[in-house]
């Protein structure tokens, strides 16, 4: 995805521990003409996949998640780090270690979003080592739904974690993919 690419290449700042900064427009500022492309190629990359709802992770991949869910026409629902009040009974929980924050954070579901007859799309910002990812995997089993594909908008392939879904046997894309990290540029790989 050209307009991606261009915006890493151009925006994205490497820092400390192979941190990838990427907020001038898609975490903390979002670049809503960018979000809409994103959203339109991962719709066009999983229409036959068939999801009936997207999972994501608070907060970063909100952003993917919900233009991809608009495109395709399904909810979107996103693991919560906090349990809110208004989540009753028992909620899917699993912790995973965030990358960013460097600390263990827990991911809530409500079953009321959550449903074994779903079929479930995961859509994050980044796949790097796919520990948020694999915890997302893991509130998927715990509601009995069907996990139909995973997609992340930047690959860190250096980081490996794509070799730890494979098992999945799901369709996994991703829009670029960052291959290595030479200094202080960002190497991308030609795939995609």
């Amino acid at each position: 995805m050209q307009i991606l690419r261009e915006r890493i290449l151009t925006d994205g700042r490497i820092l400390a521990g192979n941190i990838l900064k990427v907020d001038s427009f898609m975490n903390h500022q979002i670049d809503p003409t960018l979000m809409k492309s994103i959203g339109e190629e991962f719709a066009r990359r999983f229409a036959s996949v068939k999801a009936s709802r997207i999972l994501t992770a608070e907060t970063s991949g909100i952003a993917p998640a919900l233009s991809t869910a608009m495109a395709l026409e399904i909810p979107v629902v996103f693991a919560r780090k906090h349990q809110p009040k208004t989540m009753v009974g028992n909620p899917f929980r699993e912790k995973t270690e965030s990358p960013t924050h460097g600390n263990q954070v827990e991911l809530i579901v409500s079953p009321e979003y959550l449903k074994s007859t779903d079929r479930v799309l995961i859509l994050d910002d980044f796949l790097s080592s796919a520990r948020t990812i694999v915890a997302l995997v893991k509130l998927i089993q715990q509601s009995g739904a069907t996990l139909v594909g995973i997609g992340a908008v930047i690959e860190k392939t250096f980081a490996g974690g794509r070799a730890s879904l494979q098992s999945l046997d799901v369709p996994i894309e991703t829009l670029a993919q960052i291959e290595r990290f030479d200094g202080d540029q960002i190497i991308l790989s030609e795939l995609n």
